[in-house]
């Protein structure tokens, strides 16, 4: 050890040296100067004329909602707020006994201690923006969602009945329409995606200011924040509230890049990070809800999950792309065209599936009906699929979960971290075997597999005992696979989870 040590550090040494005579001998003009990059462009001074142009497109949208009516129990009971219990023991000559009085309480009537309350209204405002001269408005879904009545309000405070033509709560837009014989200031969205580091303006409502001009620029691109299957959102960083949702973002043409529609906040206040639906996508939606009042998409039918590196491994792929099929619904036309678990979707019609949420938008950009080829990864080649697109229904699917029963016979497998038993065993019934334990410290754990999950399969086939699932792992291990796909059932959703091969 000390002889080793001994010739590193006078490897060192002499490195050190060589390198001190080499910058002897160098002469600074000899040098290489790298040049740093420089951008030659001016900042613009203001925004005032891009505001002065594009404001009076700009509206507030309020909407009247309908609350549902309540029963109100003032005795305590089922359905009361349990004033009874709250004034009990309250002095005689007490302020609020007439006021307890006055709704049924101490000293009221039976007949009228329980009494239906009047209609009630809520009011939410947000904001919008005219596309067209003769009315046509812009917002959200969900500014506009409940809502029974519509009001459009204009910069110079004028105020329109508007019409609600359609919304969609997919990617959270709405089409209201002003009434009315005037012609309006209107914008238009941008043929172009902005790029990041671009200025944009947002103007609109908040906090019911209507009006409100904030600047910044585009932080990123494409961000899911799991809104929603089409999460394609612009970041931005100009100060967004509440009021400002259903409002434009715009470049400094004066077009709308985006709508805007969330925010990031612990507080609920602004803290630089806004969300904007861009412009290709609302676009689309309000053309679609503009002529038919809905929005139409192609249904494939299939659970989907990312194909992570351990996945592609497992599968034999030669890289992590496309959308492993957790499980194809019943009836659907994934199912009718023979697509199955396991499956790993890489191109619809020769577009290439990057993963999950580019598959849904795919997908959805079919009319219900068309006939498409699905290029799938199977048996480790890839196989082309005919399928037949539905129509995707505004539907979602109630799961309840089943609490595992407590154990009788288990069987461990130590290299996994897990110990499983029969769904028999678990006092269950159907396929699969049920986890028993976690090893905390384990490889199931890390894939954040928990106690009462089923194993469905493995390596691509059923399992029904721990015994199948040893043979599953003994013939994934002979493939010569470092990753084992177990496809997992947790409270009636399915996925793919794969595990590490412990290979010598």
């Amino acid at each position: 050890m000390r002889s080793r040590r001994a010739k590193l550090l006078a490897g060192v040494v002499a490195l050190g040296a060589a390198g001190a005579l080499t910058a002897q001998t160098l002469v600074p003009s000899q040098l290489a100067q790298a040049e740093p990059v420089r951008v030659d462009a001016a900042a613009p001074v203001d925004f005032s004329d891009v505001v002065r142009t594009v404001s009076p497109a700009v509206v507030s949208v309020r909407v009247k909602q309908a609350a549902e009516p309540r029963m109100m129990n003032f005795n305590g009971g089922n359905g009361g707020n349990g004033f009874e219990e709250f004034f009990k023991g309250m002095p005689d000559g007490h302020p609020f006994e007439r006021f307890f009085r006055d709704f049924g309480g101490r000293g009221g009537d039976e007949g009228r201690n329980e009494r239906r309350s009047p209609r009630q209204y809520g009011m939410s405002q947000g904001s919008g923006f005219f596309i067209s001269k003769d009315g046509f408005v812009v917002t959200n879904h969900h500014v506009i969602d409940r809502g029974t009545e519509f009001t459009v309000i204009d910069k110079n405070g004028d105020e329109y009945n508007a019409t609600l033509i359609g919304s969609d709560k997919r990617t959270d837009l709405a089409l209201l329409k002003v009434e009315s014989g005037d012609e309006f200031t209107y914008v238009d969205f941008a043929d172009e995606a902005p790029q990041v580091g671009e200025w944009t303006v947002a103007i609109g409502n908040p906090f019911g200011l209507g009006g409100s001009v904030t600047a910044g620029i585009v932080s990123a691109r494409g961000r899911d924040i799991g809104a929603g299957p089409y999460d394609d959102f612009i970041q931005i960083d100009a100060p967004v509230n509440r009021g400002n949702s259903g409002g434009p973002a715009f470049n400094m043409n004066g077009e709308v890049i985006g709508v805007n529609a969330a925010i990031f906040s612990p507080s609920g206040g602004n803290v630089g990070i806004a969300f904007a639906i861009p412009a290709s996508t609302a676009q689309d939606v309000i053309m679609e809800l503009k002529n038919d009042g809905t929005v139409v998409r192609g249904w494939l039918g299939v659970q989907i999950q990312n194909v992570t590196d351990d996945i592609a491994e497992s599968l034999g792929l030669t890289e992590a792309r496309g959308a492993i099929v957790a499980e194809a619904q019943d009836n659907s036309p994934a199912q009718k065209a023979g697509l199955r678990s396991g499956d790993t979707i890489l191109a619809v019609d020769g577009t290439k599936v990057d993963g999950p949420r580019d598959l849904s938008k795919i997908v959805a950009a079919y009319e219900p009906d068309t006939e498409v080829k699905v290029t799938i990864w199977r048996d480790d080649k890839e196989q082309d699929i005919t399928v037949t697109l539905g129509r995707l229904q505004d539907q979602e699917k109630v799961a309840e979960a089943a609490e595992p029963q407590a154990e009788e016979t288990t069987t461990s497998l130590d290299d996994l971290g897990l110990t499983v038993q029969t769904k028999a065993e678990a006092g269950l019934e159907g396929e699969g075997v049920v986890i028993a334990e976690i090893d905390p410290d384990g490889p199931a754990a890390d894939k954040r597999l928990s106690k009462g999950d089923v194993i469905l399969e493995v390596a691509g086939m059923k399992v029904n005992s721990a015994n199948d699932v040893l043979k599953a792992l003994d013939k994934a291990e002979n493939d010569g696979r470092k990753a084992v796909l177990f496809r997992i059932e947790t409270n009636d959703t399915t996925r793919f989870v794969a595990l590490p091969m412990n290979l010598a």
